[in-house]
């Protein structure tokens, strides 16, 4: 009984002393607002914050949304362990964007570039910074998804990254592992990254029909992306789509990267994908985790203030893992060798064409 006692008394003296630090731990407001962050370096990201918003993302899960977070992704993937070139997560895309939208892999990204660098220039902010805040901005603006960190203060780029560090949707899915791990990451992290294909939508893949989601739920963040990329097409499928990087969709509206479609079904990253299916809080966790480590490629994080409670708390998504209308485990082509695929309810209904996501929004 003394024993009992004495730990009892322990952790009632614990809870005291962790009560007590945790009211020392004050949170500084923001002058001229009503806003408060851990850290008082980090109230000038609120007006920065606003500007986005109200003028580039508009608070939705839209194009804007949508391009912010692929510019993160091809800024700070311009970055090679084995040649030491490229500033990674440095903003070089807009500093250089002169050199860096010739790539093709960029092509569509000079209206962002455009407007980050406007609103970069108006708040102070380096271009580094900005991409990856817009980029975990635009994420919180879609239902489901996680709030990503952010960090402030990567100094500007001094360099251009080099043409080919960007995968492209038409490569094999062993050049674009080789081009990953050489920049850090390993394939369950591609796959991860690739979370961010449930809000994405293509216009320059096939600019005859602009705005064309990758899954039936581009404004959620949800499993979809996962689900849909594992349905066999129709009509001897899968042969190639009209463009390069394109194969046969079996849903109307929708576009499947050839680079989804295999990535889907090969051995190095079925199982992942698969994992990914009917578990949203796997997904969820595990992009948050890649996003962490792709937004500060190339940086001292030491040097970095975290001002990750500037960036708004995502809505939930009330989306469940489902199959389109008409399609069921059936219509599955099954990759991984160590599961089958989950049994997943259908929407009722006929089925019904995607609809593109408008511009501007």
């Amino acid at each position: 009984m003394a024993i009992k006692s004495f730990l009892a008394s322990l952790i009632s003296v614990v809870a005291l002393f962790q009560a007590s630090q945790a009211g020392l731990i004050k949170r500084a407001a923001c002058p001229g607002t009503k806003r408060t962050t851990a850290n008082a370096a980090c109230c000038s990201w609120f007006s920065v914050l606003d500007d986005l918003q109200a003028n580039i993302l508009l608070s939705e899960c839209g194009e804007g949304s949508h391009t912010a977070l692929r510019l993160s992704f091809h800024d700070a993937i311009g970055f090679s362990k084995s040649s030491n070139v490229g500033g990674g997560a440095d903003g070089s895309l807009i500093a250089f964007g002169d050199t860096e939208l010739a790539f093709a892999a960029n092509n569509g990204l000079e209206e962002i570039v455009d407007d980050l660098q406007g609103v970069a220039d108006a708040h102070g902010k380096s271009y580094g910074d900005i991409i990856q805040f817009a980029a975990a901005v635009g994420v919180a603006n879609c239902a489901g998804a996680p709030r990503l960190q952010f960090l402030a203060g990567r100094p500007n780029a001094t360099a251009p990254a080099k043409d080919g560090t960007v995968p492209d949707p038409f490569q094999p899915v062993s050049t674009i592992l080789a081009r990953m791990a050489d920049g850090g990451f390993s394939p369950a992290e591609l796959v991860a990254l690739l979370a961010s294909h449930t809000i994405a939508a293509a216009d320059e893949v096939d600019t005859t029909i602009p705005g064309t989601p990758f899954d039936s739920t581009a404004d959620q963040f949800d499993t979809q992306i996962f689900i849909e990329t594992q349905l066999r097409g129709t009509n001897g499928f899968p042969g190639t789509g009209p463009h390069q990087g394109e194969v046969e969709s079996p849903l109307a509206g929708e576009m499947r990267l050839q680079s989804d479609h295999n990535l889907a079904r090969d051995p190095a990253t079925a199982c992942t994908w698969q994992s990914f299916a009917n578990n949203h809080a796997l997904m969820s966790s595990s992009f948050a985790a890649a996003m962490k480590k792709l937004a500060v490629v190339g940086q001292n994080t030491r040097r970095l203030t975290d001002c990750s409670d500037v960036i708004p708390v995502p809505k939930g998504t009330s989306v469940t893992p489902h199959f389109p209308a008409g399609k069921t485990n059936a219509d599955i082509e099954q990759a991984c060798s160590s599961a089958t695929f989950p049994q997943l309810p259908t929407l009722p209904g006929p089925a019904k064409s995607i609809l593109p996501v408008p511009p501007g929004s």
